[in-house]
């Protein structure tokens, strides 16, 4: 990648993010600015975006939790929303064909489904990005959302196999030797360390399981996925996951420039992608419905569905199959991709705000919430609390354990994270998978907020304490809270939301180790 294009998409970047937008948008203008310079990006940038694709497909599979997929709020509920976008989209779009408008103009049947498929399949790009920002890949809403993109991605495997004729190799059936081997692949990881050799067993892990897969006739894609699925249980698939996200992350800068640089379409391709894009309201009112009515609360619900609204990327993958079987004029690539890119536009602003948007359509949405929710949506068992601990990484457990040497078994303990909840709970500790930005938190938990003294917010994600001190002070909680920071400017504006007492972890744990060394060796009065 030449440096020009990487100071570009730095500068739009960062211009992104100060106008309150994610930076993949900056990312997606500069490609259109370099594509109408006429900028030409070559062979080598497209190969390190498909690098980019693979790793995010290999993170995802390091948090797959395969029986959850078999649940029916997501394997039903997924399989009905994308049968259900086809018929939509299909019935749609043929009205302007019927009245031959442009590229319209002469599309089969086969070509309407896929273009309905396009609009069914969601971003996986875009909404990892989301979930990664407010650390909530293992929230039930995010976990949902891994759920859906996984059975889309099994849905476009087996049409590709299908409309391109290409019959898997007998050798896929190989592939299943693959499962005992995940314990020798927790070992190799074992054995690299914490360091570079940790980085390239990944890598190597990625780019293996999309070439094994890819020589047997099956989707090279999946096989990341599967790769990444096969070591998600071994003790350094954390930390595995957190070495690869810078990587990830600058490989992923390539392929939303990839998108740009397809350049902008003609006159009539631009009016057929802002068009399409009339279809996301439907998309994203359909994923609501349908995930409510499998027993998810309104609040899931929707968080879930705005994650899940933008198109896909794996939607070109679709369109390009298309073109190559004379369904779809060449000219519908750039046009998908111009749709896919003005789709993360609106959705970006959506998602920043999206616990507002819920707070205002909270009465509704929670009317048309089912008598029987699933497990983890119910109410919360506590009703003796005086403390309360949300985030139990390192910071949130260590605080959780120091309060309760002195206030005992009423201190509770808050995690999204169905498996530190359940490792936790294992352990005889008070904790439970819930989240502090939820809006309905307080009237799910059956205490009276009067009687909580303390919120220790203890979350890694600076947005999440934010909001959930916002949400605090929004219902009336009177009580200290104190939270956890790890730059000046975090720390500036929790104090401003309303926290008392706000922890630097980078700058304030130095000190407090100092003082509690000196006090175990003599040398100060402890405080």
């Amino acid at each position: 990648m030449e440096l020009s294009w990487i100071g570009v998409a730095l500068i739009f970047g960062i211009i992104a993010k100060k106008l309150g937008q994610a930076p993949l948008v900056g990312f997606l203008a500069a490609g259109f600015a370099l594509a109408a310079l006429g900028v030409d990006p070559g062979d080598a940038l497209d190969d390190l975006a498909n690098v980019g694709v693979l790793l995010l497909l290999f993170a995802i599979g390091l948090k797959i939790d395969l029986p959850s997929l078999l649940q029916p709020h997501i394997f039903a509920a997924s399989l009905l929303h994308t049968a259900a976008m086809v018929l939509i989209g299909m019935a749609l779009l043929y009205i302007p064909v019927v009245l031959e408008i442009g590229p319209f103009a002469g599309l089969s049947w086969s070509a309407l489904a896929l273009l309905g498929l396009f609009a069914a399949f969601s971003s996986t790009l875009f909404v990892i990005k989301v979930l990664e920002e407010r650390e909530n890949m293992n929230a039930l809403y995010g976990r949902v959302i891994i759920g859906f993109l996984v059975m889309q991605d099994l849905v476009a495997v087996g049409l590709l196999a299908v409309s391109k004729g290409v019959v898997p190799s007998p050798w896929a059936f190989a592939l299943l030797a693959l499962i005992p081997l995940r314990h020798v692949l927790g070992r190799l990881l074992d054995w690299c360390g914490h360091r570079e050799l940790l980085v390239l067993a990944g890598l190597s892990l990625t780019l293996g399981g999309a070439a094994l897969f890819d020589l047997v006739g099956l989707k090279a894609d999946l096989g990341a996925l599967v790769a990444g699925a096969l070591v998600s249980k071994a003790p350094k698939a954390k930390e595995l996951s957190n070495v690869l996200l810078g990587l990830k992350d600058l490989l992923l800068v390539g392929f939303f420039l990839t998108i740009g640089l397809n350049g902008l379409p003609a006159l009539d391709g631009v009016v057929v992608a802002v068009g399409l894009l009339v279809l996301l309201p439907i998309k994203a009112l359909l994923f609501v419905a349908l995930l409510m009515m499998f027993g998810l609360r309104g609040r899931s619900a929707l968080l879930a569905s705005l994650g899940l609204t933008p198109y896909s990327e794996f939607g070109l993958i679709i369109a390009a199959m298309a073109v190559s079987k004379g369904y779809l004029d060449p000219s519908w690539i750039v046009t998908l991709a111009v749709a896919m890119g003005f789709s993360f536009l609106p959705l970006s602003v959506v998602n920043d705000r999206a616990l507002d948007l819920y707070r205002k359509f909270r009465e509704r949405l929670t009317k048309l919430e089912r008598g029987k929710l699933i497990l983890p949506e119910r109410t919360v068992p506590v009703t003796d609390a005086t403390a309360l601990v949300f985030g139990m990484g390192r910071v949130g457990l260590s605080a959780y354990d120091a309060v309760r040497k002195q206030l005992g078994d009423t201190v509770v303990a808050f995690d999204v994270d169905g498996d530190v909840v359940e490792q936790h709970q294992a352990e005889g500790l008070r904790v439970f998978e819930e989240s502090a930005t939820d809006a309905d938190f307080w009237e799910r938990l059956n205490v009276d907020r009067e009687q909580v003294r303390l919120v220790v917010l203890a979350m890694h994600s600076h947005e999440e304490n934010l909001t959930a001190t916002e949400q605090l002070r929004l219902e009336g909680f009177s009580g200290h809270v104190a939270a956890t920071a790890y730059f000046e400017d975090e720390v500036s504006a929790l104090r401003d939301a309303g926290v008392d007492f706000v922890f630097n972890v980078n700058k304030d744990v130095g000190p407090a180790l100092a003082q509690r060394s000196m006090e175990q060796a003599g040398l100060t009065t402890p405080a």
